[in-house]
């Protein structure tokens, strides 16, 4: 077994081991995989965070050692808490940019340490050990408001609707998978719309039942979602309403209470 970290902002995770492959999901600065086989330049990964399996290029990640990997994983992360943070490598004085929920590993006052290199931060950070509070979900999500949607995105520069979910949940200690409808299958589902809270998931199926899209509950019957960007729409019994389009755009099929 082999294991690795991602050391740039953030990359694409490929289905297939090719450039021109579906992106399923994404990889920000400090997570760290398993790796497996390797097909020319493409390594087959699995992410330590939800274990999604994906193909990502060999020169977009860096191999580090078993002892350091399980260092990692066993650690609560410290993880960026704003859009964009900065990098800045004491040894050259380059900078790189680090995104919204990247991981900071073995980031002592200001200075974190990666692959034998170390790098000064400057922005905000906070370890995910925090004491949950529904409030700060609401925070985060507003935060990234207006973001693109982006099929396996999940920054501000691009994300989907359960990478957005996952995102969220994720700088607030909780650890979602990566897909909705493994996301649905958690926590207490909910008879009635009107039991919801703010920071309830809300899921939605498609013609054929299949769960294909989350959102999160606000209060006053709205719902925080990335259908186009991340937007905020009001949601009642049936699903989601979308002024713009005047009409249903998704389908509610449940809420789900998670924490």
């Amino acid at each position: 077994m082999k294991y690795g970290i991602c050391h740039l902002s953030v990359i694409p995770c490929r289905l297939e081991p090719s450039d021109r492959s579906e992106q399923v999901n994404q990889l920000l600065f400090g997570e760290t995989v398993k790796v497996y086989e390797k097909k020319k330049t493409w390594y087959r990964v699995k992410s330590s965070y939800d274990d999604y399996e994906c193909w990502i290029d060999q020169y977009q990640f860096q191999f580090i050692a078993e002892k350091e990997y399980n260092s990692l994983i066993e650690k609560v992360p410290v993880v960026v808490t704003e859009l964009i943070g900065l990098l800045r490598k004491k040894s050259d004085n380059s900078m790189m940019t680090v995104l919204c929920g990247s991981n900071l590993p073995h980031l002592h006052d200001n200075i974190l340490k990666l692959a034998d290199q170390e790098w000064i931060y400057e922005g905000e950070a906070q370890s995910i050990s925090s004491p949950f509070q529904k409030s700060r979900l609401v925070e985060n999500a507003f935060l990234l408001l207006n973001s693109p949607y982006q099929w396996g995105g999940k920054s501000a520069f691009g994300i989907d609707c359960s990478g957005f979910i996952q995102l969220i949940y994720k700088l607030n200690g909780i650890r979602l998978p990566r897909d909705a409808s493994q996301q649905a299958k958690l926590g207490q589902t909910l008879s009635f719309i009107e039991e919801a809270e703010e920071g309830d998931l809300a899921f939605f199926d498609n013609d054929e039942g299949k769960i294909t899209h989350v959102g999160m509950i606000l209060k006053n019957n709205r719902i925080v979602h990335a259908s186009g960007k991340v937007r905020i729409d009001r949601i009642d019994h049936q699903g989601i309403y979308n002024n713009e389009l005047s009409d249903y755009s998704h389908r509610l099929r449940l809420i789900t209470k998670i924490y």
